[in-house]
């Protein structure tokens, strides 16, 4: 079971450089510290793994924007032997919250919506894992 994850908001939708980062996990007393990231809050290092999920939001189009993010670490099935066997890897998925832009309707994507919505890449683990854990999260209030 996973009891983590990270939400992110997005104040004016469409503006992929504003937001809040607000990661939801507990600790080894099973505490949920309160933290908050802005975008100047990120590390340097997190910096091009927040662009990955940047780039899979772009990916829905023009008439959705999003407005708020939850991502949740999970695993994925990658084929790689001739003989069909396959390796589960570690991959963070994106639930999407997004509002269009003429009607203002509001609707919730899925991985189901948007294969895009997987990330596989090491880095969005890592980017994952740093602000889900107590050794590297900050508190930030």
């Amino acid at each position: 079971m996973n009891n983590s994850e990270i939400q992110i908001q997005f104040p004016q939708p469409g503006n992929w450089q504003e937001f809040t980062l607000t990661p939801i996990y507990q600790d080894a007393e099973g505490y949920r510290p309160p933290a908050r990231y802005t975008q100047d809050e990120i590390p340097a290092e997190q910096t091009p793994a927040m662009a990955a999920v940047v780039s899979a939001l772009v990916g829905m189009g023009e008439d959705w924007q999003a407005v708020q993010v939850w991502a949740r670490m999970g695993k994925d099935v990658l084929t790689l032997a001739e003989d069909g066997a396959y390796t589960m890897i570690d991959a963070v998925s994106l639930t999407v919250e997004a509002v269009h832009a003429e009607t203002k309707g509001r609707r919730i994507f899925t991985v189901s919506d948007y294969p895009a919505f997987i990330l596989t890449d090491p880095a969005a683990v890592e980017f994952f894992k740093y602000f889900t854990t107590s050794t590297n999260n900050n508190i930030i209030i």
